[in-house]
């Protein structure tokens, strides 16, 4: 079969969703994937991976490279930095995340944090900076809750609502009761709740509070969900599982052996048999006919042959890097100018320490709870808003696994036996990171495109990364660092935060005379806007490509702003609205057409 209602490019999370709505429709669907669907088994991959980053538990196929972390180093003795692999940069700082290309993609390998947006996210022009969405909060609202029961999202209503300010209506009920609270929470929210800080930059005061975040992770169900009807949770292959929840295994990142988070694979299982998946096959050009009209798509198997699919409609759902780079391959929807550009991240500042007292490091998810207080309000006009996750997993962030700390003690302070083992149970036992999520604006100047000479195995230009923060993120960042200085001050914690040596420090610039380093936390956004006009966005607020009827680019992509939650669960939101308007447009094309009785006397 070569002629489908729908075709879905990319398994990852949005179009996992898209394809799961539409083939419950009856919808013929081919869902096409550059990566493998057959992996190697990832709990196997991973404990046998040498360095423990995002895609450990798969193995790449050249034809279908993805960018890893390790892809970056900074230049030692100098600033600027080094980048290898398959993303290719040339910007002043490095974008500094990857993304994987495997089925499920990247929603394989994510935290499982899935908080919404504000309701004041939605418009960054009214603060002075970046892009409004075409959409308001209200808007997405409906689409939240669905995303929330097809994630099946754990949180407490009522914290969301009074400690975050979420306008969640009275009696709104999660699918699951919140995970619970990690050690460290509890020992943080008894140091630090109630307590205020300074801002340096707003020059105001903040009162800290500790908050449970939202996670898209199995837990104990809500029997209140649903109108009394409940939840259950879904296991590894999409069924029931009633009993599956988290265990606290600490590898969330790259890999759940408990398989409670949330990924594509969850939905994958509950698709319909009008759906296809054909993997190892990377689209490499959209194809339209004569009046811009999306048609099918062309795409290339490992070995290099080339195979096309027809379809009325193309969805896009490829990763906010590719589906950018398969538009300009395409050369498809250029009249804004603005494919490839705006790419956005959060840029994260970690600070790290030691607390007086054990806090329990290295058990359940990478976090749990954060500080809210610092994402709103009119600070925002002075620099970059940012969310603090209080990190469970220790240093690893940072410096990396517990085997950098053993070497550390055994080489620097020359311990060894017993003397060694006491120290780095010491260590271990008190250490706690805060991870600041600084929000990022939508930037022209950062962008994707088409490297003009580098190819990939099978023969496509690479992308090419355009990349740097601007004054005001960089205000937020030196913000976020007096505010850790004072959190450590409260808590009485010993400070070890040092974004040194510079190798391990891509991302790292002086800024108010001070050096601050930053890491990449995956959530690429904005390579093809949404916006309310064909001149100035991508997509209109369906995520329909404006100049092309039928094909629509759905992800992060799309957003005008990445405010400071993690993205998934407003990528999934937005997803399943656009596959309600697929099925318009199906449906539109299935409309009987009425014909008119002969007029008396009218010509045959």
């Amino acid at each position: 079969m070569n002629r489908y209602d729908v075709i879905v490019v990319g398994a990852g999370i949005a179009g996992s969703l898209v394809s799961h709505r539409l083939g419950r429709l009856g919808r013929r669907v081919l869902v096409v994937e550059a990566g493998a669907a057959d992996a190697t088994d990832p709990h196997a991959a991973f404990l046998t991976a040498t360095a423990k980053v995002p895609g450990s538990p798969y193995r790449p196929h050249p034809a279908a490279a993805w960018p890893e972390v390790t892809d970056l180093a900074g230049a030692d003795g100098a600033p600027g930095f080094r980048a290898a692999g398959h993303l290719l940069q040339d910007g002043a700082l490095p974008y500094a995340s990857g993304y994987v290309r495997v089925n499920g993609g990247t929603g394989n390998v994510w935290t499982g944090l899935a908080p919404r947006m504000l309701p004041e996210d939605f418009d960054t022009e009214a603060f002075g900076y970046g892009r409004r969405w075409p959409l308001t909060y209200d808007e997405v609202e409906p689409y939240y809750r669905a995303a929330e029961e097809e994630l099946g999202v754990a949180a407490d209503a009522d914290e969301q609502r009074e400690h975050v300010g979420l306008p969640l209506p009275a009696g709104h009920v999660f699918p699951m009761r919140p995970i619970p609270s990690s050690h460290l929470d509890r020992v943080l929210a008894a140091g630090l709740d109630g307590r205020r800080v300074k801002d340096p930059v707003a020059l105001n005061e903040t009162e800290l509070r500790v908050v449970g975040t939202p996670h898209a992770r199995n837990g104990v169900p809500d029997p209140r969900y649903d109108g009394g009807r409940g939840y259950v949770p879904r296991g590894k292959d999409g069924r029931d599982a009633p009993d599956s929840r988290c265990a606290g295994h600490a590898s969330c990142i790259p890999h759940c052996p408990s398989y409670a988070k949330y990924t594509p694979l969850k939905t994958q299982g509950r698709w319909s048999a009008s759906v296809t998946l054909r993997d190892r096959s990377v689209v490499s050009r959209v194809l339209v006919d004569g009046t811009g009209r999306a048609t099918g798509v062309e795409y290339r198997a490992y070995d290099g042959t080339v195979s096309t699919a027809r379809a009325d409609v193309v969805v896009l759902a490829a990763h906010a890097v590719e589906n950018a780079r398969l538009l300009l391959l395409s050369g498809l929807a250029g009249r804004s100018g603005q494919v490839g550009r705006n790419l956005m991240d959060h840029p994260v500042l970690l600070t790290w320490g030691l607390m007086p007292q054990a806090v329990g490091a290295y058990r359940g998810p990478g976090s749990t709870s954060g500080l809210e207080g610092f994402r709103t309000g009119p600070a925002r006009r002075a620099r970059a808003p940012f969310r603090i996750e209080i990190g469970n997993w220790g240093w690893v962030w940072a410096k990396g696994p517990v085997e950098t700390d053993v070497a550390e003690l055994l080489t620097a302070q020359g311990l060894f036996g017993k003397e060694l083992r006491r120290a780095v149970g010491d260590r271990i036992r008190r250490q706690f990171t805060l991870q600041f999520e600084m929000e990022q604006g939508a930037d022209p100047a950062n962008r994707i495109t088409l490297h003009p000479t580098e190819r990939d195995a099978l023969g496509l230009p690479r992308p090419l990364v355009a990349y740097d923060l601007d004054d005001h993120v960089k205000a937020g960042m030196a913000a976020a660092r007096s505010v850790s200085d004072q959190i450590f001050a409260l808590l009485g914690a010993e400070d070890h935060t040092d974004h040194a040596p510079a190798a391990a420090w891509p991302g790292r610039f002086e800024y108010g005379g001070r050096t601050h380093g930053y890491r990449g936390a995956g959530h690429a956004a904005g390579t093809h806007l949404m916006g309310d006009s064909p001149a100035t966005s991508v997509v209109d607020a369906r995520q329909r490509c404006w100049d092309h009827p039928g094909l629509y680019a759905v992800g992060c992509g799309s957003m005008p702003s990445v405010a400071t939650s993690n993205p998934t669960l407003t990528m999934a939101a937005l997803a399943l609205r656009s596959a309600e308007a697929v099925e318009s447009d199906l449906a539109a094309r299935d409309r009987p057409v009425p014909v008119s009785p002969a007029t008396p006397g009218a010509a045959p």
